[in-house]
């Protein structure tokens, strides 16, 4: 007999019934945690690609943005100097800012090969756990 809500009215029933039947909840229990976890993982990974596709297409308006405000910037200063020594100015200025950037680029990718990775952690601390089992 089902009530309202669609559920069977367990009230009556023994408890070694409600015990027999414990495995194939915890089973379905399982399946339903895992289905919930597939369908979270398949939206976040289609909200993900949508946003970086977003992105890629800011980095497409970005990449034609520099160039434009590197000619204004040129254009700017050609009334004050000769089109040659503004585009040199900017030129330069751009390769000062290209070296400040891949210096910046070098020193996290040596602090990133600083860290130990998890497994070489893991070995070591598996190898003083044993070095101190054999003292014992």
């Amino acid at each position: 007999m089902t009530n309202p809500s669609g559920f069977r009215d367990r009230s009556k029933d023994g408890l070694l019934t409600l015990v027999g039947e414990v495995p194939e909840l915890v089973k379905n229990l399982v399946i339903a945690e895992v289905n919930s976890a597939k369908q979270w993982v398949a939206k976040v990974s289609k909200d993900a690609g949508i946003g970086a596709v977003w992105f890629i297409v800011a980095l497409f308006f970005l990449f034609w943005a520099v160039p434009a405000f590197a000619a204004f910037v040129i254009v700017g200063l050609s009334s004050w100097w000769p089109w040659w020594v503004s585009t040199l100015v900017v030129f330069a200025l751009l390769l000062v800012l290209v070296a400040v950037f891949a210096f910046l680029g070098i020193m996290r990718m040596k602090k990133l090969t600083a860290i130990e990775d998890p497994v070489t952690a893991a070995k070591t601390n598996i190898a003083m756990v044993k070095e101190i089992a054999d003292e014992l």
